[in-house]
Parts: C-alpha cells; sequence; structure tokens
C-alpha cells in the first residue's frame, strides 16, 4: 500500500468505527456503559459460535503434518 494511500484509508476506518461505536451507544439509550456490556455479550456469543464451527483438532492445535499451526 501506497503512502498517500493508507493515510485516507485510516480515515475511513477511523470514521467507520466511529460511527459504529455511536450507533451502539445510541442502541443501548445513550448509555455507553450498557453499549460496552452488550458488545461484551455479543462477542461471546460469536465466539462461541466460532468455536462450534472449527474442529477440535484444529483448537486444541494438533498438528497433521498439512498445516503449521501455531500452538502458542
Amino acid at each position: 500500500m501506497s503512502e498517500a494511500v493508507a493515510p485516507n484509508l485510516q480515515t475511513k476506518n477511523a470514521q467507520a468505527l466511529e460511527a459504529a461505536a455511536d450507533q451502539a451507544i445510541a442502541a443501548c439509550g445513550g448509555d455507553a456503559r450498557e453499549a460496552v456490556k452488550a458488545l461484551l455479550i455479543a462477542n461471546e456469543f460469536l465466539e462461541q459460535e466460532m468455536e462450534a464451527q472449527v474442529s477440535r483438532g484444529y483448537i486444541r492445535g494438533v498438528r497433521h503434518g498439512r498445516f503449521n499451526t501455531y500452538s502458542g
């Protein structure tokens, strides 16, 4: 990525993040603490959903020789 494009992309990402934060707070009646709690709950749900869809061997880091998985 060229240096001329990177600042524009960062600005777009920052603006999108600000808009998403504003939407989350607005959805919780303007209470930022409630918005954080709601986002934490949503994140936990997504983590559980992802774990249910990923093989147990991959989660444990079992190697079968085909993939070089990161095991921490």
